[in-house]
């Protein structure tokens, strides 16, 4: 069967719906303020916090990211017009990548202008943004102080606890996890990309084994860790509490920790309901 091609006009309002609220502000589509592709249908998107041109070339769907002072040249996502999913595989790539990378921009340009503190000020009301939309799933996050800032904690349906720190020079987020391994097995799909490597990659302890069956996103590193992330896309581990931990060992109860770095404000909203 040949799939019909869709146009950037089918694929904006779909791939809109599937963008989260920021502070009660939707996504909306509307006409685009300049062309990127010549004589291409194109449509513009935003939440008033950030902007994405999508548009048509050779066949595919392509995203650009609309940066202030900037000509887009490179697409920021693309996908093929006959993808039997467009708007979810556009939605996952923008997530994933393209609005983390928005706000990285936003948050350097906030410290160059404003300071540390006033960056610090933004990312707590992310975190408060975040702990209003974990409530709204049912989880009970508290507020807690970290190493290195503000955070908030959690105890899921499955008895594990997540927690979500400002750390670092740029008070990134960084998203912690303690408990059973099943805790993971909807979140991490989610957040991240399969890794593209060799089944002899799979090889190692049952306990490595039994995460990369599941998750073709792990990659073994030792036998008490794997770990995840591609380039410009969320990142971490999953290893046993202690190197002294059986790793011959693999259950859906086994007790691990977790680290996932690079994570966006948007994909952890959007992704709320595999946290609690």
């Amino acid at each position: 069967m040949t799939l019909s091609a869709v146009t950037p006009a089918e694929i904006a309002a779909p791939l809109a719906a599937l963008l989260p609220a920021r502070r009660g502000a939707r996504w909306t589509v509307g006409h685009a303020p300049y062309g990127i592709r010549n004589n291409a249908p194109t449509s513009r998107l935003s939440n008033g916090r950030h902007s994405l041109i999508v548009t048509e070339e050779a066949g595919r769907i392509e995203v650009f990211a609309d940066r202030p002072g900037l000509f887009p040249v490179t697409p920021d996502a693309v996908v093929d017009a006959t993808d039997p999913a467009p708007a979810l595989t556009l939605a996952a790539r923008v997530l994933r990548s393209v609005l983390p990378d928005l706000d990285a921009h936003k948050i350097r340009e906030t410290g160059r202008t404003k300071g540390r503190d006033q960056l610090l000020s933004d990312r707590t009301a992310e975190l408060l943004e975040l702990g209003f939309a974990l409530i709204d799933q049912g989880a009970h996050a508290v507020p807690a102080e970290g190493v290195d800032g503000p955070g908030l904690t959690w105890t899921t349906s499955t008895h594990g606890t997540w927690g979500l720190w400002v750390c670092g020079l740029n008070w990134s987020l960084l998203l912690t996890y303690d408990g059973p391994v099943r805790g993971l097995y909807g979140f991490l799909p989610a957040v991240t990309t399969p890794y593209a490597g060799c089944a002899e990659d799979h090889a190692g302890s049952a306990f490595t084994r039994n995460l990369t069956d599941r998750l073709p996103q792990l990659r073994p590193v030792e036998n008490g860790q794997v770990q995840f992330g591609a380039r410009y896309e969320p990142s971490g581990w999953i290893a046993t509490p202690t190197a002294d931990d059986p790793t011959e060992r693999a259950d859906d109860d086994q007790r691990v920790v977790a680290e996932i770095g690079g994570l966006g404000v948007d994909l952890l909203l959007a992704t709320t309901a595999y946290l609690v």
